[in-house]
């Protein structure tokens, strides 16, 4: 399901009731461990977090319009989704989140290849996407996809 909310507080503000105060959280997460140089917007109906066209100018190559988007929080129907690019694209990065969440977490991680499922709100583990969070640099990201994606 996508927002049409125009900014991220709009789309908090639009949650239930029950998905606000952990989405806030998550948003707060991201935002205290967010490198430098991404900045936090809304594409594709969730907060996202992208390297903005004065950094990357290319944008894109789906759509060039498009700041090159690198991370997402979004309320699904049925689950929390954190949405983490690098995750997909760095085989290094993937193995070390997968082997540190049964020590942050209750429960089978739930992923798709950039996507981290949460059915569970109160199984979410902030601290451990905080530092999933940190691991990757704008200019490490923009490297990584252009090596990697951007064909």
């Amino acid at each position: 399901m996508q927002s049409r909310a125009e900014t991220p507080d709009q789309y908090i503000a639009e949650l239930p009731e029950d998905r606000k105060e952990v989405m806030q959280e998550l948003r707060e997460t991201v935002k205290k461990n967010l490198p430098k140089g991404f900045e936090e917007t809304m594409q594709y109906g969730m907060i996202s977090y992208v390297v903005p066209h004065s950094i990357y100018p290319d944008g894109y190559h789906c759509k060039p319009t498009d700041p090159l988007p690198f991370l997402s929080i979004a309320s699904q129907k049925n689950h929390i989704a954190f949405y983490h690019m690098a995750i997909y694209i760095d085989p290094k990065l993937h193995e070390w989140f997968t082997e540190e969440y049964p020590k942050h977490a209750k429960g089978k991680l739930d992923m798709g290849k950039s996507c981290i499922r949460f059915k569970n709100p109160k199984n979410i583990p902030f601290e451990l996407l905080g530092e999933l969070t940190t691991k990757v640099s704008v200019d490490q990201w923009i490297s990584k996809y252009e090596t990697v994606l951007k064909r």
